[in-house]
C-alpha cells in the first residue's frame, strides 16, 4: 500500500524557517538510547505505516532537498520515493503528481505532513475499496474542510472552510483504491485543474455519481502549520495524545518513546 505525503507547500503561515516546515521539530523520540527531536512529518509517516503502508511517496518542491536528506530511501520497513511539484499549485495537483506510481488495484493513503492526530492506528480503520475520509472533531470546523454525512456514513458534501459548516467533523486523511484516485485526477483535468482543494473536487465527483464514506475514528487533531497550532501540538504530545502513552513516533524498527500514563481524551460527537 502506498502513502502519499504532499510536502511541496511554502509553509507561509509559520515562516521564517531555515528548513522545510515538514521538518519542524515537534516532540521527541528515542534513537537507540538517545532521545532526539522528531520532525512533524514523522507523525504522519508513522501513522501510515501503522495503517499498512509499505511505500511512501513525498511530493516535494524543487527547493526541498532537505526532506530527501532527512528521510533518504526508507523509513522503518517502508521504501520512500520522491516526486517533484515544479511550482505550488494546490493540494490536488500535488497528490496527483504521485499517480504514475500507484497501481489501479492498490490502495493509497493521503495525509497532511504538518498535522498531529490520534489515535495512531486510525488509518487502519478505513476501508480499502472505497474513497474514505478519516474524520476528527474540532472546535473550529470553519477553519478546515468539514464533512457532512448521511445517516449511513456516506459523504453528502465537503464544506471547504465555510463560516458555518453545520458539523464539527473535519477530514484529516483519506484512503482510496488507485483506480478511484485516477478517476479523481481525470475529473480534475476535465475541470481544467481549477480545484485547489480536495473537497471541491470530491463534491464534483459525488455529483457525477461517485461514492465516498466518512469514518469518525479520530479523537484529537492539531494543524501544526501556525504558531498557535505548534503550541497546541506540543501540549497534546505532552498529554500523551489523549489516548495512549506515546509522545513521539516509534524509532523505525524500534520501540516507542514512552511518555505519560494513558488518559481518556475521547471527544463526543
Amino acid at each position: 500500500m502506498w502513502g502519499i505525503v504532499p510536502a511541496a507547500g511554502r509553509g507561509s503561515r509559520i515562516q521564517p524557517l531555515a528548513f522545510s516546515k515538514e521538518l519542524l521539530p515537534v516532540g521527541s523520540r528515542m534513537h537507540g538510547t538517545v532521545e532526539r527531536p522528531c520532525a512533524v512529518s514523522e507523525y504522519l509517516v508513522e501513522r501510515m505505516l501503522r495503517g499498512g503502508a509499505d511505500k511512501i511517496c513525498f511530493v516535494i518542491s524543487p527547493g526541498k532537498s532537505d526532506i530527501m536528506e532527512y528521510y533518504g530511501a526508507g523509513y522503518g520497513e517502508a521504501a520512500i520515493a520522491y516526486v517533484v511539484q515544479p511550482r505550488p499549485s494546490g493540494l490536488c495537483d500535488a497528490v496527483f503528481r504521485a499517480l504514475p506510481l500507484i497501481p489501479p488495484d492498490e490502495a493509497v493513503m493521503v495525509g497532511l505532513p504538518d498535522t498531529v492526530w490520534f489515535p495512531e492506528d486510525a488509518l487502519a480503520r478505513l476501508p480499502d475499496d472505497v474513497l474514505s475520509f478519516l474524520l476528527f472533531p474540532v472546535e473550529r470546523p470553519e477553519l478546515f474542510d468539514a464533512v457532512a454525512l448521511d445517516r449511513n456514513g456516506a459523504v453528502r458534501e465537503i464544506r471547504v472552510k465555510q463560516p458555518d459548516p453545520g458539523t464539527r467533523w473535519v477530514w484529516g486523511a483519506f484512503k482510496a483504491p488507485g483506480r478511484v484516485l485516477a478517476e479523481l485526477a481525470e475529473l480534475w483535468a476535465r475541470r481544467n485543474g481549477r480545484d485547489e482543494y480536495i473537497g471541491t473536487l470530491v463534491n464534483a465527483w459525488l455529483a457525477e455519481g461517485g461514492r465516498a464514506v466518512g469514518v469518525r475514528a479520530g479523537t484529537r487533531y492539531v494543524d501544526v502549520g501556525t504558531l498557535n497550532g505548534y503550541r497546541a501540538a506540543i501540549g497534546l504530545l505532552g498529554e500523551g495524545g489523549g489516548d495512549g502513552t506515546r509522545v513521539g513516533p516509534a524509532e523505525p524498527g524500534g520501540r516507542a518513546f514512552e511518555g505519560l500514563a494513558p488518559r481518556d481524551g475521547r471527544e463526543t460527537p
